[in-house]
C-alpha cells in the first residue's frame, strides 16, 4: 500500500505600514501560486449591506449606525469610537470572531504550499502571531509612505501621518519580523524579484 505524505503549507503573515507596498507584494505572491487571505477585505465585507456583522451592530449601536442600504455608517462609527474608546472594543467583539471564522474557512480550503495572511494590523493584534509560521514585514521610510499615499489617494501629509501614528511604530514592526523586504524605491521590478525569491523559498 502506497503511503502519501501531505505537505504542510507555510503560513506567512504579511504586514507593513500604509504605503509600504504590502498589498502589491501580496498580489505578486498570489500570481505565483500563493493563496492570499485578506483580513481587511473580510472585515469590510462583514459590515457591508447584508454583511454578517450588521445585525449585531444594529442591535449594539442602534439604527443610526446603519445606512439606508443596510451597511455600516463608517464615518459615524469612526467619530463614535474616537469619542467613546470603549466603543471600539464593542465593535471588535462583534467583527473579530466573524473575521476569524472566515479566515479559518479560507485557510482550510487552501491547497497552496504557501498561505499568505495579509493583515495590516498584524503587530497590533497579538492573536495573529500564534497562527503563523513566519512574519514578513514590507518596510520603507516614513517619507516614502507619505509620498506614495499622497500620490495614490490625494491625501495631505497630515492625513497620512495621522494614519501612520495610529499604526505600530516602524521599529516595533521590524522587531516582530522574521523576514523584511525593504521597498523604498518605486521600481516594481525589484518587488517582483523579491516575490520570485519568496515563491522559490516556499515551494510555489
Amino acid at each position: 500500500m502506497k503511503r502519501t505524505t501531505e505537505r504542510t503549507a507555510m503560513r506567512l503573515g504579511l504586514t507593513g505600514g500604509i504605503g509600504s507596498g504590502k498589498s502589491t507584494l501580496a498580489r505578486l505572491l498570489q500570481a505565483r501560486g500563493a493563496d492570499v487571505i485578506d483580513a481587511d477585505a473580510i472585515s469590510r465585507l462583514s459590515t457591508e449591506a447584508g454583511g454578517s456583522a450588521m445585525a449585531a451592530i444594529a442591535q449594539t449601536f442602534g439604527a443610526d449606525f446603519v445606512t439606508a442600504d443596510g451597511a455600516l455608517d463608517r464615518q459615524r462609527m469612526r467619530d463614535h469610537v474616537f469619542a467613546v474608546p470603549l466603543a471600539r472594543q464593542a465593535l471588535e467583539r462583534i467583527v473579530h470572531p466573524l473575521v476569524g471564522a472566515e479566515v479559518q474557512r479560507q485557510a482550510e480550503a487552501s491547497r497552496s504550499t504557501c498561505l499568505v495572511f495579509d493583515v495590516p494590523l498584524l503587530v497590533e493584534s497579538p492573536r495573529w502571531r500564534p497562527q503563523l509560521d513566519r512574519v514578513l514585514v514590507v518596510d520603507c521610510s516614513p517619507a516614502t509612505q507619505v509620498r506614495r499615499v499622497q500620490a495614490r489617494s490625494g491625501w495631505n501629509a497630515a492625513a497620512v501621518e495621522s494614519v501612520m501614528h495610529s499604526q505600530s511604530p516602524r521599529a516595533v514592526r521590524l522587531s516582530a519580523a522574521d523576514l523584511v523586504i525593504f521597498n523604498d524605491v518605486d521600481d516594481l521590478s525589484l518587488l517582483e524579484q523579491a516575490a520570485g525569491a519568496l515563491a522559490q523559498r516556499f515551494g510555489l
